[in-house]
């Protein structure tokens, strides 16, 4: 059985009936398990209602940093993360690729995720690209011990994985591995420690290979799943048990049964 760790069902552009198909080519797979990442609380209430026939579909509720036009106060956070559904914070983080002007807001805003992360006691979902430095910084001076957390999509140098292990925190590898010119990330999963990694889709964007430049469906995920397990020179099932494990500790709120 596989999970994805980070997809983006409200974004699939599908109607009710489509959607329900493509979870069930999913689950037809072996998928098991979905968690529904929130970029923008303004649209938590609508990525809710698209999910909420789905008793395999878990939720997270925050703010992408490339979506600070959506920047909530901690407080506002608080309370919307407060509730039962949110299994986790985020997604959250620092993008310098695409907004550098915005370095401030985000990095306000990450450090109000990790507190409310601290706070109620849930994971943080991080994004992080062209910020290693800033991204480990404030989650060393402002994560709590007990707070857990992923890197998701993660596609930055070992170094930064091992100091985000360092931290308590996953690792989570999407479709992006499988690219032809992902030599250096590949580089970087085969040494991932297997207690650590996670696998993810990221749809609707980064379909694998075979299916790139296709949007991205949760079902794809055992491609990724698949390519690690050949990167490591283990079964895929070997990879499938460890990553559906580790899923389960990160998101304790998340049932595995």
């Amino acid at each position: 059985m596989f999970i994805d760790s980070h997809c983006h069902l409200d974004r699939l552009d599908k109607s009710p009936q489509q959607l329900q198909e493509l979870v069930q080519r999913a689950r037809d797979r072996g998928v098991k398990h979905f968690l529904c990442v929130c970029v923008a609380v303004n649209e938590y209430e609508t990525m809710l209602e698209t999910v909420k026939d789905f008793s395999d579909v878990s939720v997270s509720c925050g703010v992408h940093p490339l979506h600070q036009e959506d920047v909530c106060s901690y407080e506002e956070l608080l309370s919307m993360a407060s509730r039962e559904e949110v299994v986790a914070i985020g997604e959250t983080g620092l993008d310098y690729h695409y907004s550098p002007d915005t370095k401030a807001i985000q990095q306000q805003s990450f450090i109000d995720h990790i507190k409310v992360a601290n706070k109620l006691n849930k994971p943080l979902i991080i994004h992080t690209r062209d910020a290693r430095q800033d991204t480990i910084a404030l989650l060393k001076q402002y994560k709590a011990p007990h707070t857990k957390g992923v890197l998701h999509c993660f596609t930055e140098d070992l170094a930064m994985a091992r100091q985000a292990i360092e931290l308590g925190l996953y690792i989570s590898i999407s479709g992006i591995v499988t690219f032809k010119a992902a030599t250096e990330l590949q580089d970087v999963v085969r040494q991932i420690p297997m207690e650590r990694l996670l696998i993810e889709t990221d749809s609707p964007w980064l379909a694998p290979v075979p299916y790139r430049g296709k949007p991205n469906e949760p079902a794809y995920v055992k491609e990724v799943a698949q390519f690690i397990a050949d990167l490591k020179e283990i079964p895929v099932q070997t990879l499938a048990d460890a990553t559906t494990y580790n899923f389960y500790q990160l998101f304790e709120r998340i049932s595995a049964t």
